[in-house]
């Protein structure tokens, strides 16, 4: 057990031993916590220091997040991230999430993404996974782009604008590319756009099927996918074409 243990610790450097323990949990070791804790600590094991602490999500008692989702495809959010090549030149991401199942449903990369990007890939979502009830993001220009809010109210799907400088109203999305900056763009020398999708793609695998999660009682994500609602690709089609 003490060689698989360190060879998680070594594998996933971010994560703590309540991680490891879900791996090797979900590996299929019977194994207590407490007992991982021991051989992590005999070990010399830790987590690098991380980055000074960020702003609370939300509050305690949730009021910031308005509207809780109560199942999968209730509510998604949305937002960007940035970072760079190391050329300097700049790399931009689209993250998207369902709140409910904590799901990466996409991750999208780009030099630059505009609403065209955020149409296109709202529309290859909505034709294999079905539609949310509700979508979260910001007031940025690219999620509230008439095309956009078009697109959406054609079919049926709400939005849910956060207050201007209150990112922690979208406490799911800045929860997660939190974890995506510290887990991989701190972590990951990116040389092209290719190499940056590739590698991204990657880790939203392990994010959505390896990854421990504290709030699954840590079990990764990586439900199943919704089957298409057959009237999502005609109407999708229409703003896409």
């Amino acid at each position: 057990m003490v060689a698989s243990i360190i060879e998680l610790a070594t594998q996933y450097g971010r994560y703590g031993y309540r991680k490891v323990t879900g791996l090797l949990r979900n590996g299929g070791w019977l194994v207590n916590r407490k007992r991982v804790e021991r051989i992590w600590r005999q070990e010399g094991l830790k987590v690098p220091r991380k980055q000074p602490k960020r702003r609370r999500l939300w509050l305690n008692d949730g009021s910031c997040v308005r509207l809780r989702p109560e199942r999968r495809n209730h509510v998604w959010s949305y937002d960007f991230t940035a970072g760079r090549t190391s050329d300097g030149r700049p790399l931009r991401f689209l993250a998207i999430l369902d709140e409910y199942t904590r799901e990466c449903l996409a991750l999208v990369v780009g030099r630059s993404l505009t609403s065209e990007d955020v149409l296109y890939a709202l529309w290859r979502l909505f034709t294999t996974r079905g539609l949310p009830d509700f979508i979260r993001s910001d007031n940025g220009s690219e999620f509230t782009a008439n095309r956009v809010r078009g697109f959406l109210g054609v079919i049926g799907v709400k939005t849910l604008y956060i207050e201007p400088g209150s990112p922690w109203e979208n406490g799911y999305c800045e929860s997660f590319i939190g974890k995506f900056k510290d887990e991989f763009l701190k972590r990951e020398l990116l040389d092209t756009l290719l190499e940056a999708k590739v590698l991204t793609e990657d880790w939203r695998g392990e994010y959505n099927h390896v990854r421990p999660h504290s709030a699954l009682n840590y079990k990764p994500p990586a439900p199943q996918a919704m089957l298409p609602r057959g009237y999502t690709t005609h109407l999708c089609e229409q703003f896409v074409s």
